[in-house]
C-alpha cells in the first residue's frame, strides 16, 4: 500500500441490522481495531428477532477501512450488516452486506453511492445467459446485489410492533 492510500481519510456507515445482544460488544470491539479508537454503538432492540439488537455508526479512518470492518464481520454467521465506505481521492466507493444465509456481497459505488457494475461483470452475465434475455436479467440482478436488498430491507425499515417472523437457521 502506498503512503499516500494509508494517509487517506474515508468515511462512511455501519449498519448492523441484527445482532444477538451477547455478541454487540465484540461488533464494537472489531469496528475500534479497524477505526483505531473506542467504538460504543447505541443498541437498539431488532422488532423482528426478539433478543437481537441494531445499530447506526457513522465512521471516518483509513481508506479501505469498510472492507476490513466487512472481513472483521463476515465470520460471525449470525449478523445482518451493511457498511459502506464513501469515494475519496485514492478510490472509489463501496458497499459490503451481509446475511446469514448468503453470505458477504460486496459492490463498488460511485461518488453519488450508485452501485457501479464493470465492464467484466457484465460480460460474464451476457456470456452466461447465452442470449436468454431471463437469464440475463436474473444474472443482473445477482450482480446487483438484489437477493441481499430483498433479506435486508425488512431489517432495514422494522419498527416496533412488526409481526415478520423471519427463519433462523441452526448454525454447528
Amino acid at each position: 500500500m502506498s503512503s499516500e492510500t494509508t494517509s487517506a481519510t474515508a468515511t462512511g456507515v455501519l449498519f448492523v441490522h441484527s445482532c444477538p445482544k451477547a455478541l454487540a460488544p465484540h461488533v464494537e470491539w472489531a469496528l475500534a481495531r479497524e477505526i483505531g479508537r473506542t467504538v460504543r454503538l447505541e443498541w437498539t432492540p431488532q422488532p423482528l428477532m426478539p433478543g437481537f439488537v441494531r445499530a447506526t455508526a457513522n465512521w471516518r479512518g483509513p481508506a479501505g477501512t469498510a472492507s476490513a470492518v466487512a472481513s472483521s464481520l463476515f465470520g460471525w454467521q449470525q449478523l445482518r450488516f451493511e457498511i459502506t465506505e464513501n469515494a475519496s481521492r485514492v478510490g472509489d466507493g463501496g458497499r459490503w452486506m451481509h446475511t446469514p444465509s448468503l453470505g458477504i456481497f460486496h459492490m463498488q459505488t460511485d461518488r453519488a453511492g450508485n452501485g457501479v457494475l464493470t465492464e467484466h461483470a457484465i460480460q460474464a452475465a451476457i456470456v452466461g445467459a447465452a442470449g436468454d434475455s431471463e437469464l440475463l436479467a436474473r444474472e443482473l440482478r445477482l450482480a446487483l446485489g438484489q437477493s441481499w436488498d430483498e433479506e435486508l430491507e425488512p431489517f432495514r425499515s422494522a419498527e416496533p410492533g412488526d409481526a415478520i417472523v423471519v427463519p433462523l437457521h441452526r448454525v454447528g
